[in-house]
């Protein structure tokens, strides 16, 4: 197996987990901003306001959303082992 090789699965697996998890963030980042204007419009500064609607949310999205993120990484892991005897030599 040479550099190049690792590379290629280092850089895969890499791209693999932000293709996964992106979602996921997304929606946190998104609840988490209209969480934190609402804070700010109505001048509530209750600092665990925002930890129910994103635990709800990202709860949500990993309902909606488990299935392709989990076929995404068996994708992965199938791909890998297929050439696990390319990667031997």
């Amino acid at each position: 197996m040479t550099i190049d090789d690792v590379t290629a699965i280092a850089s895969s697996a890499l791209f693999t987990i932000i293709k996964t998890a992106a979602p996921v963030l997304l929606v946190s980042l998104c609840i988490g901003l209209i969480v934190s204007i609402f804070q700010t419009v109505t001048s509530i500064q209750e600092q665990t306001l925002t930890f129910v609607p994103k635990v709800l949310s990202i709860f949500l999205t990993i309902i909606i959303l488990g299935h392709w993120m989990i076929n995404n990484m068996i994708e992965y892991m199938v791909n890998l082992w297929s050439n696990f005897s390319i990667y031997i030599r």
